[in-house]
């Protein structure tokens, strides 16, 4: 599977951004589907993953109960709806997909190019 994602930008803290993530392949509804972000100088990091039923979802605890994983299969495309955005929450966000179900970044096989979320204070 191919994955693009979009909706990144510049937002004031407090605000909103919904990032998407496209995907080719006629698989796309048997895929795990996470999203991952990584700051300047640091690590990439576990942001939220969703099951292929769009039943189960799983949230880092810096963004629980501020960020909602959803997907929609007929679309092909998995989206991040962010809300109350910190500045820490300033970095390249990348989606990513796996047949496996995984929270670590070396877990997931498929990678969109990503797409940079700048909050300002």
């Amino acid at each position: 599977v191919q994955l693009q994602a979009s909706g990144g930008g510049l937002v004031e803290a407090g605000g909103s951004l919904r990032l998407s993530c496209a995907a080719s392949g006629r698989t796309f509804s048997i895929y795990f589907l996470g999203w991952f972000r990584q700051a300047p100088g640091k690590a990439r990091e576990f942001v939220a993953r969703i099951s292929w039923s769009g039943g189960s979802t799983y949230y880092a605890d810096s963004v629980s109960g501020r960020f909602t994983i959803f997907r929609d299969n007929a679309k092909n495309t998995v989206y991040l709806q962010m809300n109350s955005l910190k500045p820490e929450d300033t970095a390249v966000y990348y989606c990513a997909a796996d047949y496996n179900d995984g929270l670590g970044y070396d877990e997931y096989d498929y990678w969109g190019q990503g797409t940079l979320v700048t909050v300002s204070s």
